[in-house]
């Protein structure tokens, strides 16, 4: 036992500060009527008033809430009385709520299409394969809720995660029935539709998206004909063009001989077989037919 100093009051007024000179640490004591009875030594009213504590917290609340989840600590420090006394009227109601577990455990989970065939922890056991947990190390608890039912609880941990899952249990024939109160109980019941199958590399990080690639633009069928269709040449003037230009007198008209010299000028590439003749321009021009073909 450590010997702690008295520090003074603190600024609440209403606890104690004491310090440990070994360690440094500093502690609140609430400056209640028994820290005074202790004070003054007075023995005789230290012991009126643990009976006024005890006496404030009957067996049959302490039941109740052990009953409704606490555990035996908790309402030991609720009620500021010894653990002992809160575990001589626990035991038996500890005693109820693992049986409900056990019970639990053997009634058939309510689906969509009516009770399971399967029980609670024979759907629980394949799950934790599914999910690849641990099943021997989940531990099951039941308590009463405020509406008088029962809630029965499932503790397991992954990881650094402590996890839960609850369901609501009514007693009955064949074992009874529970019913899933949260998500993680919907997914033990169902483990097949929360299991992700997204591929992980080592690091357990899903893998990059592949780059989508660009679809060239494509031409549609008209487009594509006209595209391989070769554009027509269009024949240069022959030698004859001069004397058509020349006209009824023999004289060449304005402008036409530069054009004619030249057309002459630039080399007529060879003409192909099988297509119809295209007239030249000065044939268009003069309003003249053509009786090359």
């Amino acid at each position: 036992m450590r010997a702690l100093r008295v520090v003074g009051l603190h600024e609440d007024g209403r606890s104690i500060v004491c310090e440990d000179t070994a360690r440094g640490e500093r502690f609140l004591l609430p400056a209640d009527e028994r820290l005074r009875a202790a004070a003054r030594g007075d023995i005789t009213r230290l012991g009126q008033i643990e009976i006024e504590l005890e006496s404030q917290m009957r067996p049959r609340e302490i039941q109740a809430r052990i009953r409704a989840g606490e555990s035996v600590e908790q309402v030991a420090n609720s009620g500021g009385i010894p653990v002992a006394r809160v575990e001589r009227f626990a035991y038996p109601v500890l005693l109820e709520r693992s049986r409900t577990a056990e019970m639990a455990q053997a009634a058939h989970p309510v689906r969509e299409d009516g009770p399971d065939v399967q029980t609670l922890g024979e759907v629980v056991a394949y799950a934790f394969g599914v999910f690849g947990q641990d099943y021997t190390g989940a531990s099951w608890d039941s308590w009463k809720g405020e509406d008088g039912k029962w809630v029965v609880c499932l503790n397991w941990q992954t990881g650094r995660s402590d996890n839960r899952a609850h369901w609501c249990f009514a007693p009955g024939a064949h074992g009874g029935t529970v019913s899933a109160l949260d998500e993680n109980a919907q997914a033990l019941m169902d483990p097949n539709a929360y299991r992700s199958l997204r591929a992980v590399d080592a690091l357990g990080r899903p893998p990059a998206p592949a780059p989508v690639e660009e679809e060239q633009p494509t031409l549609d069928g008209e487009a594509e004909k006209v595209a391989e269709t070769p554009v027509a040449e269009v024949p240069e003037v022959a030698g004859e063009t001069a004397a058509v230009a020349a006209g009824d007198g023999g004289l060449p008209l304005p402008g036409v001989e530069e054009q004619v010299e030249a057309a002459k000028a630039t080399p007529r590439p060879p003409k192909k077989k099988g297509r119809p003749a295209v007239p030249a321009w000065e044939d268009v021009l003069l309003g003249v037919r053509s009786s090359r073909g």
